[in-house]
């Protein structure tokens, strides 16, 4: 359920806004002009191009096809297949945008924060990857700024994504990303030429589970004078127990949510007996 507090991120962009003591102001005229809040345009399926599931026509793996298929049929009885409520998005499908997102740029590090999900950081300093870090669900984001005509003005960010964690999937159907979160993301951000409301990002992806990279184009829009919501998963009913995804009643007691599901594991608990 989607709350109506315009606190959360009104706060975070005044936080991150405020540079720190021996920080390198913004030159305005060297970036481009990101601001404001961005909408996807289009559905929530991975290629924007096609619908979602298997008309996706993604380019799995027999293996994966497999997965994917089971996930479907599971999704067809009433499962949730390898798609969990609540779990984060993860990378790549971070930038399908499912809520509006707003980019904040700094001259080391620009920031990509999402009314449902934590702040993605692309680092633009010039770092090189780091050694044993914690894998997370966005992964570590490297960034290089390019002036595409040489006018003095970047045109695009390109950015590399690793070290990212699962399980993952590219969208709702549960089409699957490889278990061994070996994922690489690439992708180009741009304004549109003709209309400078409208942003692209060209993501390929790179993973195991596909027999080769997968390029797509998300594309967003962006609205002046936004009102920012806040969604919190917690008010979720979806209760992930294992591999099982079972549903909360009104009254607080444990549902099934498919036909025939089993109950969860019960060993943990003391059980009457008669």
């Amino acid at each position: 359920m989607r709350g109506r507090s315009l606190i959360g991120p009104v706060a975070l962009v005044a936080a991150l806004t405020a540079a720190p003591v021996g920080a390198r102001a913004l030159d305005d005229t060297k970036y481009p002009d990101w601001a404001g809040q961005w909408r996807r345009v289009g559905g929530i399926q991975w290629d924007p191009s096609k619908p979602l599931g298997r008309a996706q026509q993604p380019p799995l793996t027999p293996e994966y096809q497999a997965i994917f298929e089971a996930s479907l049929a599971d999704q067809a009885r009433g499962g949730q297949g390898n798609w969990f409520p609540c779990r984060p998005a993860g990378m790549p499908r971070l930038m399908t945008a499912v809520f509006p997102m707003e980019i904040i740029i700094l001259p080391n590090i620009t920031y990509i924060l999402f009314e449902q999900n934590l702040p993605r950081r692309i680092y633009t300093d010039g770092r090189a990857w780091p050694n044993n870090i914690e894998p997370t669900f966005s992964g570590y984001s490297i960034g290089t700024w390019v002036d595409d005509d040489r006018d003095g003005r970047y045109d695009a960010l390109e950015v590399d994504t690793r070290n990212m964690k699962g399980w993952r999937a590219f969208e709702i159907s549960g089409l699957p990303l490889h278990q061994d979160n070996e994922t690489v993301v690439k992708e180009r951000i741009s304004l549109d030429k003709a209309d400078r409301d409208i942003l692209h990002d060209e993501i390929t992806t790179i993973d195991n589970a596909l027999t080769r990279p997968w390029t797509v184009t998300k594309t967003y829009r962006r609205h002046a004078n936004p009102v920012w919501l806040e969604y919190d998963c917690a008010d979720d009913q979806h209760v992930a127990i294992g591999k099982e995804n079972y549903f909360l009643s009104a009254d607080g007691l444990l549902m099934p949510s498919k036909k025939d599901q089993a109950p969860p594991d019960l060993k943990y608990f003391s059980q009457s007996r008669k």
